[in-house]
This record gives structure tokens, sequence and C-alpha cells, in this order.
């Protein structure tokens, strides 16, 4: 223990570097949430070394204040930055549980989820504690060359155990050694609708009539489209559909793609339907179109870049199995290397843009509502 303290920074070294570490966290948590390709696999290595690194900052901050937080000694306060301890701590512990195969059954959501959530609460509660209690460290303490190297070596340990854990995992064969780079773990790859049914924030519309319902193409284009779910899927056969009266014809395509979700799995499939690049072709956007949105029936709605969308698929069929409700029948889009919130269900319109629409990021909280 009497070596305990030379290891440890100054106390306002300690509460810096713990608000660095939450912007950090905070930062690669929220790029990790819509990253889906391996070229962003070291944003989840940042994110996974500095939760480690905040572990070993919030033990030094913790013995320093404990004696703080006898019962009798407890004001406001203090129930604050106790409570800020308890949340934080929390937070690591589920993405510690969650790396080495955890599982955590809360209804809709697991403990991906749970630490997400957690994760969240963690910057508010530190706001209002650095109110109440905060101080820069002093130029001398900042700039301290012990205290570079011990940051050096703390990122360095940290940067260990995180390798040495994906170890451990193969090791003993736990459920996290079959992690995908994001976290997430194979859930029903290949098996038609058999894959698990979640939807974002509070979406959950009534069954859509594919008699009643159309897909229109629209925005800064040369010939608008309004077309039903025959003439999407051209019948069951697969079959050439299209828009009779414009002439258009949008063929069938197959794409295989993964779909990874951030509530903690993956899945891998074949899907059946039209890709986006044909259905802009056949509406003929303007020149400088640079955004392609898609809106769910919901309202909610998300949108992709235009060479990025062309790549894209709305789909109809999933391992030759028409879409169920659950799903995002009768049509949602196939996005490769996004994560599953962006794959938006029950699509009814793609509009053409020249710039990305701003209220698709408050959409995304509120779509059940304004649907």
């Amino acid at each position: 223990m009497s070596r305990l303290p030379r290891l440890e920074p100054p106390p306002r070294v300690v509460d810096a570097s713990l608000l660095g570490a939450v912007v950090v966290l905070l930062a690669t948590g929220g790029v990790s949430l819509v990253s889906g390709r391996p070229s962003g696999a070291w944003v989840f290595d940042v994110h996974a070394v500095a939760g480690l690194a905040t572990v070993v900052l919030l033990a030094w901050k913790l013995r320093r204040v404990r004696h703080r937080l006898r019962p009798g000694d407890l004001d406001a306060t203090r129930l604050l930055s106790a409570l800020l301890g308890v949340v934080a701590t929390a937070a690591l512990a589920t993405g510690v549980w969650w790396v080495f195969g955890g599982q955590l059954d809360l209804g809709p959501w697991g403990l991906l989820n749970l630490h997400i959530g957690l994760g969240l609460v963690v910057p508010v509660l530190l706001l209002l504690h650095l109110r109440q209690r905060f101080a820069l460290p002093t130029r001398e303490s900042a700039a301290d060359r012990r205290n570079a190297l011990r940051y050096a070596a703390l990122v360095g340990s940290g940067a260990v155990a995180w390798q040495a854990q994906e170890l451990a995992n193969r090791v003993f064969d736990t459920a996290g050694a079959e992690r995908r780079f994001t976290g997430s773990r194979e859930r029903g790859s290949d098996s038609g609708n058999g894959f698990p049914v979640t939807s974002w924030v509070a979406d959950d519309p009534d069954p859509v009539d594919r008699e009643a319902w159309s897909l229109t193409v629209e925005g800064r284009v040369g010939e608008s489209l309004d077309l039903s779910y025959e003439e999407v899927t051209g019948g069951e056969d697969g079959g050439s559909g299209g828009d009779p009266e414009s002439g258009s014809t949008v063929a069938p395509a197959e794409q295989r793609a993964l779909l990874d979700c951030t509530s903690g799995w993956y899945s891998e499939h074949d899907w059946r339907g039209v890709r986006v690049g044909d259905l802009l072709d056949a509406a003929d956007p303007d020149d400088g179109t640079a955004w392609v949105q898609f809106r769910s029936v919901t309202g909610y709605r998300w949108s992709l870049p235009v060479e990025e969308a062309r790549d894209a698929m709305l789909a109809t069929h999933v391992d030759g199995e028409r879409l169920v409700h659950g799903h995002g029948a009768p049509i949602r889009l196939v996005a490769p290397g996004r994560r599953g919130f962006q794959w938006v269900k029950w699509v009814e319109s793609v509009r053409v843009t020249r710039r990305r629409g701003l209220g698709e990021w408050i959409a995304v909280f509120v779509s059940w509502y304004d649907g």
C-alpha cells in the first residue's frame, strides 16, 4: 500500500483525467453506434481501452474520497457524487461483463442496451457534479514528466488488458469469443424471418396493407415514381416490376448483407428486392443531388449519401421468404456497413435532396409520435 500513492497523480489531475476519459468514451461510444464497417474497428478499440483506463482512474478517485462517504457525513453534494460513482461503476461493469459474454434479459432490451443507457446518464450526473466540485490542474502538475509517464503506463496497461481479455475469451471459449468487432454476437443468420425483431425507440405501427401501400420516389428528380407492391416485386415469382405510366422498369435484385444491431446481435442473410440505384436511374435525379432519404410509415427517417444509397437495397424478401411485419414489411432498407437502426423499416418514400434534412435527427426520437 505504501507504493500506491506514488503511482497516483495529483487529485486535480485525476479529476481532469476522469472528465477527459468520459468525453472520449462518449465520443467513441456515439461513433460506434453508427459504425458497422471493419475500417471503423479502431473506434471500438479506443472505447474499450478508455473504459479500462477509467476503471483505474475511478479507483484512484474513490480511494481518495471514501472518507467523505460515511453515512453521517453525507449531504446533497456528496450524495450526488456517490450516485455518480455508482452509475459510472455500473456502466463500466456492464461493459466488462458484456465483453466476457455476459447476458441479461430486460424484455426488448439486453445487457448492451443497459450499458449504453448507463453511459448516457454518466455525463448528466458528471456535469451536475462539476458545478459543485471541479478545479483545473496547475500548469506544473499538468506538465509534470512523471504524470506523463504514469498516463503512458495507464493507457498501455489498458491496451494490454484489452488484448488479454480477447485471449482469455478464446482460451476459455466464452460467449465473448464469438463477438464481431462491434461487440455483437451472431443470431439467426440464414434463417429467413427467424432473426430477432427489434424496433427503434417506440416505433410499433400496425401491419401495413400491401394492397393499399405504395412506394414513392420524389424530391429533386426528373420524374417522380409511385409504385405499388406488385410493381416493386413484379409478383411473388420475382419478375420485373416498374411504373407503367413512366415506362420505367425496376429489375429485381438480390444481395447478401449483414445486419448488425446496436442491441448486440448480428445476422447475415440473402435479401431480395430492388436496388436503390435502379430506382434513382428510373427517377433521373437532378445534378448536384447529394442525399437520399428513406422515410418509414411511422415518420422515422434516415439519409444516405447518394453514391452509398445507390448500392443499398429496398428488400421485400429475406432468404426467400417474404418479409413479415416485424422485419419491416412490405419493404425495408438494406444498407450494408450501417448499423441496424439505420436500416429503415416500413419504408413508404424515397426522397432525393441536395442537403441532409436536419429534422431527421429529431424524428428518430419522436417518430412514433408523428407517424
